[in-house]
């Protein structure tokens, strides 16, 4: 049978009670004991000269001063064994009418000195009375020798009643105390049954709750932390999870959204072509030509969303040593040919190395340059910087549009996401170019991040580890 955790505190409260009183009361029981037998043959070494004495008197003799108690014996006895005298306490140390006499071993342990022996216990002839005797051998006398019987009828009494009195004590020691450890040990478990109720609401599924008490003082408190803190990572991975799964949904959705666009006209150019757009070569040629671009169109696609997803698995990219100077210079020069109306200021003094895959970093320039170039007015100008900071490059675009709304800038790197909605797919793209930027930048060990141009505008901020020779340079 299993028992509860109060059940078994109880338990073990009141065993630890009844074992310190058990020890107590035995250690009391005993020291009495030998305390009163101590006095008692301390009684019988201090009187031998009054019983040798009462002895020697005449049969009816009184000694009145006698302090031994009711049912004492002395006996003069000779030396072949056979009892001389006899004497008793009763109405007084002379009475010889005695119900109750020690049994006398057959041999005594004194029977050759003149000094009283060690006192011991023997019964008496009634079966319950016991006698503390010590016998010695009185010159007086001859050859004969005295026994000395003292009962211990008052010690035992005595003791009789000391059990009563200590089991009496005990019963209400142990019921006290396990009353009162009843009471402590439910307050003590009353946390424990409301972080019970708690985890009860958590495994229904409000992951917010959190257990009480949760304090360092205690033991019970510093569970309560642990439990938070371990509730609040649960937490934590939960919304993880739950965040993952929209925005999976959320990609599968635009991704279905993206492709459903090309595959409709790849469909309808199709069925152009089988009713009859043959026998005219102009929309022959049409048909052809919007087929292909179109379905340029989802490959370019398929391949960034490849992309996307290879990086979320933290597939390795090639590693070698590469300067952005040289690709911010190209990814100028490049938008230049693009857009000659505009002004390309390059800000990229010197040599940045770092270490990571060229063909992905020129991925990274070339999306975040062609973004400033697609959403502002062609006559804004744009800036392209590199520079080294803290041990670390960064690399600037910055343009000076509308900006970005704060709301969009929380989302602007999702995949698919577009912060004109309005804007056609033909001008504005996917929406994949940002979330490519975002990826291979944290592939490289690095962070993306963007914030507002003074004037107005948009800054797109790169942040990537320097190369180990540039570093400690």
């Amino acid at each position: 049978m299993t028992l509860s955790l109060r059940g078994r505190l109880l338990i073990g409260v009141i065993s630890l009670v009844l074992i310190g009183l058990l020890v107590l009361n035995v250690a009391i029981y005993a020291s009495l004991q030998s305390f009163l037998i101590g006095r008692v043959d301390a009684q019988m070494r201090a009187s031998v000269e009054e019983v040798a004495a009462a002895l020697g008197a005449p049969t009816r003799g009184q000694v009145q001063r006698t302090a031994f108690p009711v049912g004492t014996v002395a006996e003069l006895l000779a030396p072949d064994g056979s009892v001389v005298t006899v004497k008793g306490v009763g109405t007084g140390f002379g009475s010889t009418a005695l119900s109750v006499s020690p049994v006398l071993p057959k041999t005594l342990p004194n029977t050759q000195l003149d000094v009283p022996a060690e006192p011991f216990t023997v019964a008496g002839t009634d079966g319950t009375t016991q006698f503390r005797m010590t016998d010695w051998r009185e010159g007086r006398f001859g050859g004969e020798f005295v026994v000395l019987a003292v009962p211990l009828t008052e010690m035992q009494t005595t003791l009789r009643g000391l059990l009563v009195s200590q089991a009496l004590v005990s019963i209400g020691v142990v019921v006290g105390t396990a009353l009162l450890a009843f009471l402590i040990i439910e307050v003590g478990l009353r946390p424990l049954r409301r972080m019970g109720a708690v985890a009860g609401e958590i495994a229904a599924g409000d992951y917010s709750r959190r257990v009480e008490p949760a304090t360092a003082r205690t033991e019970i408190g510093r569970l309560g932390l642990a439990l938070n803190a371990m509730l609040t990572q649960i937490e934590a991975a939960f919304d993880q999870r739950t965040a993952s799964e929209r925005r999976l949904r959320r990609f599968i959705a635009d991704a279905s959204h993206e492709l459903r666009t090309p595959l409709t006209s790849v469909r309808g150019y199709s069925e152009m072509l089988r009713r009859g757009a043959a026998e005219s070569p102009v929309d022959a040629d049409l048909a052809r030509r919007r087929i292909e671009e179109e379905s340029v169109r989802m490959s370019a696609l398929v391949d960034d969303m490849l992309l996307i997803a290879r990086l979320d698995q933290g597939r390795p990219l090639e590693t070698r040593p590469v300067d952005l100077q040289v690709i911010a210079r190209d990814a100028a020069t490049d938008a230049r040919v693009l857009a000659p109306q505009r002004e390309i200021r390059l800000l990229a003094p010197k040599a940045v190395v770092v270490s990571g895959d060229d063909t992905r970093l020129r991925q990274v320039v070339g999306n975040l340059v062609r973004n400033a170039l697609v959403h502002t007015p062609t006559t804004t100008p744009i800036e392209i910087g590199v520079t080294t900071q803290n041990g670390t490059a960064r690399l600037s675009v910055t343009d000076h549009g509308s900006g970005l709304r704060p709301e969009d800038r929380e989302r602007i790197f999702e995949p698919f996401f577009r912060a004109d909605p309005s804007r056609s797919r033909d001008s504005g793209g996917a929406g994949l170019g940002l979330s490519i930027v975002n990826a291979v930048v944290s592939a490289h060990g690095g962070r993306v991040g963007v914030k507002d141009t003074s004037g107005g505008g948009a800054t797109f901020e790169v942040e990537l580890p320097l190369a180990a020779s540039q570093a400690n340079s």
